[in-house]
């Protein structure tokens, strides 16, 4: 019997006026939503620095290195800082961009790196100050990678406002934003079920920052790891945020998280912890997340573990270096977030993640 080959789908080319930003000369793949996400013909992007922590100051490292990327300004609430060139505060030359301490006093920009605090309550009045100048904005607000679980509330207020004003909202880093949530959902995709899905991540924070050995108790006694532990100031934040993009992802009705968090000691010093976090779904542990952040910690490692059919491991060997990659993942996100639909997007809804110089 002859048989007559299926006629290959063709897309119509997209209409320059409606797509500006690649005249028209993308694949209609990267359709969504009326909105073109091509990126590779995107031209130089304007960028504010908000925040130059240790993470803030990284990322403006990473992107002044990228030739589609121009940092117009930056901006920072300690007084040592401002006045002072971008450049010096990178152990570089001049770079052009003198530190403010407000919004006000930087040129507009199309995207502006948000690097100030961990907690949602913390940082909700500035992105929606961001917002309303009309600006993209990728954060590293942890809580703000998946608030709609704890904090729906406030991610109802800041989507609102974005798609108000026309703008996307994003915010990622290593971990929420890829290892322990994005990665295992890209992972599921070779499953035709999945019962259960658990993450550990081990991480030797002898070579991190200050900030983040403090954040998860060194130095403490146990009396004083569990006090910052009740006071929120000890202990990693997003583990939640994590579980709940997981079982989104996954397309799970989430039901509970439930967490624990314990000191790592030694010689009567805290020297890390240990912390999980366990989705339930239909009243049955369906995602385990469980992050131990110690310093010296022997077999640092990402583990993502998938029962299902097809059950897998998949591990990276001695774990993502957690600054390194955060740096990476905000730089890399900025053109992918400039071109999302407006609103507050998890990376769940940006097109692939990938390096883009």
């Amino acid at each position: 019997m002859a048989t007559t080959a299926s006629p290959r789908t063709r897309y119509p080319s997209p209409p320059a006026a409606r797509f500006p930003r690649c005249a028209g000369k993308c694949s209609p793949l990267y359709w969504r939503e009326g909105t073109c996400l091509e990126v590779s013909v995107i031209e130089v992007l304007r960028v504010v620095h908000y925040g130059l922590g240790p993470i803030g100051l990284g990322v403006a490292r990473v992107l002044l290195e990228r030739p589609r990327v121009r940092v117009v300004g930056a901006v920072d609430a300690s007084p040592d800082l401002q006045g002072r060139d971008l450049g010096e505060l990178l152990d570089r030359e001049p770079v052009g961009v003198t530190v403010v301490g407000t919004l006000e006093a930087v040129p507009r920009a199309e995207v502006v790196v948000h690097a100030t605090q961990s907690r949602l309550v913390q940082v909700e009045s500035q992105i929606l100050e961001l917002v309303s100048r009309g600006a993209h904005v990728v954060s590293t607000c942890e809580e703000l990678s998946y608030p709609w679980f704890h904090h729906k509330a406030a991610a109802e207020r800041i989507h609102e406002a974005a798609q108000a004003a026309g703008v996307a909202v994003t915010a990622l880093g290593v971990n929420p934003g890829f290892v322990m949530d994005l990665l295992p959902v890209i992972l599921s995709a070779p499953c035709r079920t999945v019962r259960r899905v658990s993450v550990e991540r081990r991480v030797d924070v002898r070579a991190r920052r200050l900030p983040l050995q403090r954040k998860v108790g060194v130095g403490m006694t146990e009396e004083e790891f569990q006090a910052g532990v009740q006071a929120g100031v000890v202990g990693h934040v997003g583990l939640g945020e994590s579980v709940a993009m997981i079982a989104a992802g996954l397309g799970w009705t989430l039901e509970a998280i439930v967490d624990q968090v314990r000191p790592v000691v030694r010689d009567g010093r805290v020297e890390g912890l240990r912390q999980s976090a366990s989705g339930i779904v239909d009243g049955q542990e369906r995602v385990r997340l469980d992050l131990t952040m110690a310093l010296d910690l022997e077999d640092p490692t990402d583990r993502v573990r998938i029962e299902g059919d097809p059950s897998f491991v998949s591990e990276i060997p001695g774990g993502l270096h957690g600054d390194v990659a955060t740096c990476a993942l905000v730089a890399n996100a900025l053109p992918l977030v400039r071109a999302a639909p407006p609103g507050l997007r998890t990376v769940l809804e940006l097109p692939p993640l990938r390096f883009s110089g």
